[in-house]
């Protein structure tokens, strides 16, 4: 066991885990923060999105240990991030949220997105950089609205 202590959602905990356990299932099973989702556990859906220091990352290829003293953000704690609670009423509003499933990941990756640049992307530099986070529902389409909304 390994004893990884972290910052999530501006809370410090420590988590007494086993070397191999994702940052994902750290999150999840020892926390209780159910907003990133196992979907494909390969990281090629972007539901496990979070936020490390600001910047995003699929968790479930993150190894908990990695990320010790590091400050973590779940979809659970971005309401206090700059932008945050207005992109979750917009992905509402504009119709990006559907079934719900990558709902979490989506708004993480848009927050570390829009982190990332220095002026409001075009709706094709949102697709392009939204590109790793699939929707079961096909709701891509209110997913840019809601981003470029808040973009503005």
């Amino acid at each position: 066991m390994a004893e990884t202590k972290m910052l999530v959602n501006g809370e410090p905990v420590a988590l007494d885990v086993p070397p191999q356990v994702s940052l994902l299932d750290g999150l999840r099973d020892r926390l209780g923060l159910t907003g990133p989702k196992k979907g494909c556990d390969q990281g090629a859906c972007g539901a496990c999105t979070v936020l490390v220091d600001g910047e995003r990352i699929v968790s479930c290829l993150a190894l908990a240990v990695q990320y010790d003293g590091r400050e973590i953000t779940t979809v659970e704690g971005v309401a206090s991030l700059p932008n945050g609670a207005e992109l979750q009423r917009a992905f509402i509003t504009r119709d990006g949220f559907q079934c719900g499933f990558c709902t979490s990941g989506q708004i993480c990756s848009a927050l570390g997105m829009l982190a990332e640049r220095d002026s409001a992307p075009t709706r094709e530099e949102i697709r392009e950089g939204m590109s790793g986070n699939l929707c079961r529902c096909g709701a891509y389409n209110g997913i840019v609205d809601a981003i470029e909304e808040v973009a503005r």
